[in-house]
């Protein structure tokens, strides 16, 4: 790669611009000139020298130019879309299980990569289990605390995600006192009808129990929270902006009622109901016979289908004559979304009030559950604990619980259309995304987005941009997630450009002077660049 600067800081922009990690480049030439400055986005450091990059090569792919405005010296930002502010995601196992930044220098310098595409900031995702591994309240946020300085130094802003879950899929576990309590007492986590066990995070049921070592979970979790903004304070409503509570599997406020992998060649069944654990059980049958008809409180419905098949399969979620619409469903899926509203009302008014004073914004996150949403029952979405059919609006009272606890309301699938879905899945991510913004505004919930796929749904960045437009208010978006193929040929300059888009309007050619031209960017990245990223 060719690199030519004009100025002062020679070595030290070359430097910084080959860490960016771009190789293979073949005919690339970089040129800085101190004359000029131009604005990446709206958090760009790189504002005292005019930068323009060429990375030339057979299949490229060119991004809009940027706006200038040499006279007043300040960088002209696009009116549309300007208060959606850009996050990406770190690996999920950005921080190790010895409490070690993962691949650090591959971070940083995906990082400077982002800080130069002009993204606001990054989301770390932060593991109970890595935390307070060994011992209730012994915490260890030395990984941590490293990594909110690397984001701190590259001039970044950091939102966190407080993980009170597992994931099998990177080896991320529950605390490891946790997992032995568990070996004893089986019934702290979710159960199916089957007696399958779903271990990745804790029962909603055991919330307000003391089966922690003689403590509730929600008061580990509190603990946990203190421990968190004590040990940050220094970056918090500064560096670190938002926070987002984990509510359940993946973070999500829902059941794990997904919890049997399908194979990928099989369409999405409905899901079971999670109500089996010997805690939920209980509560279930208390609430049948207070409301005088105890044999309702034996378990969850016995016609309903098995995780990996379609409504149809069995009586119960059926169109014509299925039995969702009995006085019994009704009962049932009233108590099943009640009690997970409930659990997400715990947990939300927890943050609220640990954070409440730290300049920093509460987040939890709603699931996205549009497999069968075209049919009238919305099995899957009843499965997960959302009472939500064509006859019953089953996101009132969740938006109206955000609002009670001044949360923001995170959505993913912001990639998703229609389009691309299984028509046999009788899927429509669109329509149910529309319906949880629209009880959202009614009850004045702001809306934060991610997207679903982390290999990129078809069509994706344009349907993200259709979701941040026009009243479609999105205050935050968070692009998941940085690794491998994010960095890829395959999907980098795509991504590129999709920044640029969000954060600069088309510029005619009269608006910038001549001169100036060359203050304007262009990238252009070939199909065979590599990033060195490597994989979490």
């Amino acid at each position: 790669m060719e690199v030519s600067v004009i100025g002062s800081s020679q070595v030290k922009t070359e430097l910084a611009y080959r860490e960016l990690g771009f190789c293979n480049l073949k005919g690339a030439k970089t040129v800085i000139s101190s004359k000029n400055r131009v604005c990446f986005g709206r958090s760009t450091g790189w504002r005292k020298s005019g930068i323009r990059f060429t990375l030339r090569a057979t299949a490229a792919i060119q991004s809009e130019p940027l706006r200038s405005d040499s006279v007043s010296g300040r960088c002209i930002r696009s009116k549309s879309r300007d208060n959606v502010r850009l996050f990406v995601g770190l690996p999920l196992d950005t921080i190790s299980d010895c409490n070690v930044v993962n691949h650090a220098r591959a971070i940083a310098v995906g990082l400077k990569a982002l800080k130069l595409l002009g993204v606001e900031g990054v989301e770390l995702p932060v593991w109970w289990g890595t935390v307070e591994k060994e011992a209730m309240g012994k915490y260890e946020w030395s990984g941590y605390l490293s990594l909110a300085e690397m984001v701190q130094n590259a001039g970044l802003k950091l939102h966190v995600s407080l993980c009170f879950h597992a994931c099998k899929q990177h080896k991320l576990s529950l605390p490891e006192w946790v997992s032995r309590i568990g070996e004893s007492k089986p019934s702290i986590f979710f159960t199916d009808r089957a007696g399958q066990q779903y271990k990745e995070c804790l029962s909603l049921a055991v919330d307000d129990l003391p089966v922690l070592d003689g403590k509730t979970p929600v008061q580990v979790y509190r603990e946990f929270c203190e421990s968190f903004k004590s040990s940050f304070s220094s970056f918090m409503g500064s560096t670190i902006t938002g926070i987002s509570i984990g509510l359940g599997p993946d973070g999500e406020l829902r059941y794990p009622s997904h919890q049997r992998l399908v194979k990928s060649n099989k369409i999405t069944g409905v899901g079971e109901f999670q109500c089996y654990d010997k805690n939920m059980l209980s509560i279930l049958k208390q609430h049948a016979e207070a409301n005088g008809n105890p044999l309702w409180g034996l378990g969850g419905p016995h016609d309903a289908p098995a995780y990996d098949e379609s409504p149809n399969s069995n009586n119960f979620f059926r169109d014509h004559g299925g039995s969702w619409k009995s006085p019994y469903a009704d009962f049932f899926l009233s108590w099943y979304s009640n009690q997970l509203i409930s659990h997400g009302e715990r947990l939300l008014s927890l943050a609220s009030s640990t954070f409440s004073e730290t300049a920093t914004t509460v987040y939890g996150k709603v699931p996205l559950m549009h497999s069968w949403y075209k049919t009238q029952s919305h099995p899957s979405e009843l499965t997960a604990g959302y009472y939500n059919t064509t006859t019953r609006d089953g996101y009132e009272a969740v938006t109206e619980m955000f609002a009670r606890n001044s949360c923001k309301l995170m959505l993913p699938g912001m990639d998703l259309s229609d389009e691309h879905q299984p028509h046999e899945s009788l899927s429509s991510p669109e329509l149910l995304l529309a319906q949880i913004r629209t009880a959202c505004r009614k009850h004045g919930v702001e809306v934060s987005g991610q997207n679903s796929s982390a290999t990129g749904a078809p069509g994706g960045f344009e349907q993200i941009k259709k979701n941040l437009v026009g009243d479609n208010v999105v205050d935050l978006f968070i692009y998941q997630r940085m690794g491998v193929y994010f960095f890829s040929p395959e999907h980098f300059p795509s991504f590129t450009k999709f920044v640029r888009s969000l954060n600069q309007s088309e510029l005619h050619s009269d608006d910038l002077p001549e001169e100036k031209e060359e203050a304007a960017a262009s990238l252009r990245v070939s199909a065979d660049s590599v990033v060195h990223m490597q994989e979490a």
